[in-house]
């Protein structure tokens, strides 16, 4: 085992074989190869004050010793010291590869730092790789990455809501046009008030309906934007004609689209003649179908009036 030593400069415990300290860092080689003073003759009054007698001959001769100037000692150029006897083993150093061991910050040969920089693998080889070329290059292109995957996913989640708004928004700033049925037929009707009767455009002509649950359905020739439906109920507008028959007080609005799928809207209606208006903004409509769910006033020998029904939708 190699002997130890303190270091001059922060005290820390050295072996003798290492060139700095591992604690500091501090150049070893100065504090050991740094020579003593040497050793000068004791000067005294007499010795160094001129003799005020004439000097002899025998004081002139070599061998008789004399008094000479002090001088300051010259500091021998440093060595690099040998390495140490016994093997050490650690992590080697990345600079000059010589081993180190565990627990020093700085290499006992070359003072390089041995933590913070170096970085390691996970796994057991014990590597080490460090990061070469430009990282804000590679960051931006991680970022711009990310930003086109959340730009994607937010198009998926977020398309169909983001279509239906901005369909209602279109609906809300077009002027609503009427459109009328190329063909209007019934699964059942009274006599004389066919289901054609319901889109004349007359008011004092209707749609008999026998019982709840009898529907009629117009189609169109063109698909188109259906905006809203609005129905008159009861047999006419005066009062008494109105009472005369029943009314529809709830229907399913069935829409049909070019596709052939489906959209139900329940419309409730109120009990009094006049227009009731619902808006529905449904796309490529062909076919609406109304199914009579309930209705007020209806007694044995009466019948469910439907008196006009118009169709609106967006140019």
């Amino acid at each position: 085992m190699a002997d130890v030593r303190q270091c001059p400069q922060c005290g820390a415990p050295v072996p003798d074989g290492d060139d700095f300290c591992g604690n500091c860092g501090t150049y070893l080689g100065w504090a050991d190869q740094l020579p003593t003073e040497p050793d000068l003759p004791q000067l005294t009054l007499d010795s160094v004050l001129p003799d005020p007698a004439p000097p002899t001959a025998a004081a002139l001769l070599p061998d008789q010793p004399g008094p000479v100037p002090p001088a300051r000692p010259v500091p021998r150029r440093p060595l690099r010291t040998a390495a140490a006897a016994d093997t050490v083993t650690g992590p080697p150093c990345p600079s000059c590869g010589t081993p180190n061991p565990p627990g020093r910050r700085f290499c006992r040969r070359c003072a390089a730092p041995l933590r913070g920089d170096v970085r390691r693998h996970s796994g057991r080889s014990g590597r080490r790789w460090r990061w070469h070329g430009d990282r804000s290059r590679w960051l931006r292109r991680l970022v711009a990455l990310l930003a086109v995957a959340v730009l994607a996913l937010a198009v998926v989640l977020f398309q169909p809501t983001a279509l239906r708004l901005l369909e209602d928004l279109r609906d809300r700033l077009a002027t609503p046009a009427p459109v009328a049925p190329s063909v209007a037929t019934a699964t059942a009707e009274v006599a004389g008030h066919p289901a054609s009767a319901a889109v004349d455009g007359l008011s004092n002509r209707y749609w008999g309906a026998p019982a709840v649950g009898d529907a009629v359905e117009f189609t169109f020739t063109t698909p188109f934007r259906l905006l809203s439906v609005v129905v008159h109920t009861g047999a006419g507008v005066e009062p008494a004609v109105f009472a005369g028959q029943a009314r529809a007080t709830a229907l399913d609005v069935v829409v049909t689209a070019s596709d052939g799928t489906h959209r139900t809207i329940p419309v409730v209606l109120g009990d009094r003649s006049g227009p009731q208006r619902t808006d529905t903004g449904v796309s490529d409509v062909v076919r609406v179908r109304l199914v009579v769910r309930g209705a007020a006033g209806l007694e044995p020998g009466r019948h469910v009036a439907l008196g006009e029904v118009e169709f609106f939708r967006r140019p």
